[in-house]
């Protein structure tokens, strides 16, 4: 049952992860078909991604009212829909539309995953969970940029939309078979806005979850920053086709599928600040090696996208144990908690790579320091968070 619920949370959280990557290769022939510029087809991204955000601050919430498997469904559905109405856009705008939609549903598997590994596991078993569902999750960025680049040479891009509304289908059958309910009716909180806003107010006001929600999306915004580039630093920068994303997304995803690994293993024995700081250790070594690089060099492959898979090596193995001593410190609010952080992380990914992206990504060197501040941002949130 532990696999399996693993498995079934992993590929809940793919959903946003596959939205995101998947069309990428085909952002300059959206451009093309629609004609609209780079900067209006990178929109298709943030759009995306500002939704993801603001709707991951009531999946938690709702999930904690209505039950965790209910509201997972609707939004399964929700996804799957635009997912469909994406590959059959007639303009633009419709686009924008079904991206809007696809973003509002695509976050309440990975919000709500996390508030269901919490309502199961204490400790360091769910530390230890959530660095496997990191791990299994990772294949997803890793493939979709292959699977897209793919998709789009031979059958054009809007196959890729219709690969993604096949798989929400698929989520939504796993959901049906394989994931109980795991918040029975007498645990939930009462809907009552007042009551809701109180809560909200609670966590919003606590100073050390906000400083390790920071923490986590700052530390997320290297990786965000490359991902907003990736078109441009894959076909421009290095000079590949649509087919090459795999050099980018193969380091990055590795590199945290083995953080992952490495860091689940050791949650039993070593304290969460300990993990944190060899997190944070790996990645400022990532970003020093990468700015060195890129200052000495032009850049190429394979050296460009080495410290990389070294950045989200550590970021694998910190964030798990930033995530859960946040999520702990609301246990009769895990599900709104959850959403916070969510919504913390994501809207810095969707600030970085939709307005901090289309500034650096013509130069690989730019990329790199844009990395390096993130990572002096998180570790000064992190090292703010912890007590006296």
């Amino acid at each position: 049952m532990y696999r399996t619920l693993t498995v079934v949370l992993a590929c809940l959280g793919m959903a946003g992860a596959l939205a995101i990557d998947t069309y990428l290769p085909s952002m300059p022939a959206i451009g093309r078909e629609f004609g609209v510029g780079p900067v209006a087809v990178q929109q298709t991204l943030s759009v995306f991604l500002f939704t993801f955000a603001f709707m991951m601050l009531f999946y938690g919430t709702l999930s904690d009212s209505f039950g965790r498997r209910r509201v997972i469904l609707v939004a399964l559905v929700l996804y799957t829909i635009g997912s469909v109405g994406a590959a059959f856009a007639p303009s633009f705008g419709w686009l924008l539309a079904c991206r809007a939609l696809q973003g509002l549903s695509a976050g309440a598997g990975s919000v709500i995953g996390q508030a269901i590994v919490q309502d199961r596991l204490k400790g360091a078993e769910a530390q230890k969970m959530m660095s496997n569902i990191m791990m299994v999750f990772g294949l997803a960025p890793a493939i979709a940029p292959v699977v897209g680049g793919w998709l789009h040479v031979h059958f054009g891009w809007r196959s890729t939309f219709l690969f993604l509304a096949a798989f929400g289908a698929l989520l939504i059958a796993m959901t049906l078979r394989l994931l109980p309910e795991s918040l029975p009716v007498e645990r939930r909180q009462a809907f009552h806005p007042g009551t809701i806003a109180a809560n909200y107010m609670k966590v919003l006001t606590h100073p050390r979850f906000l400083l390790l929600s920071l923490s986590v999306g700052m530390a997320f915004g290297g990786l965000s920053l490359y991902i907003g580039s990736a078109a441009n630093f894959v076909m421009v920068i290095l000079g590949l086709p649509e087919t090459a994303f795999a050099w980018m997304f193969i380091p990055l995803i590795g590199g945290m599928v083995l953080g992952s690994g490495w860091g689940g293993k050791r949650a039993a024995s070593m304290a969460p600040g300990r993990l944190a700081w060899i997190g944070f250790g790996t990645m400022l070594a990532a970003a020093l090696l990468n700015i060195g690089y890129n200052a000495l060099f032009p850049a190429a492959v394979p050296w460009a996208v080495l410290p990389l898979a070294l950045y989200t090596f550590g970021l694998a193995v910190a964030m798990p144990a930033i995530q859960v001593t946040a999520l702990s410190l609301f246990p009769d609010n895990r599900g709104l908690a959850s959403s916070m952080l969510g919504f913390i992380q994501m809207m810095s990914f969707a600030l970085v790579s939709g307005l901090v992206a289309p500034i650096l990504f013509d130069s690989a060197f730019k990329l790199a320091c844009g990395v390096g501040a993130g990572l002096v941002l998180s570790a000064g949130a992190w090292r703010a968070s912890r007590p006296a």
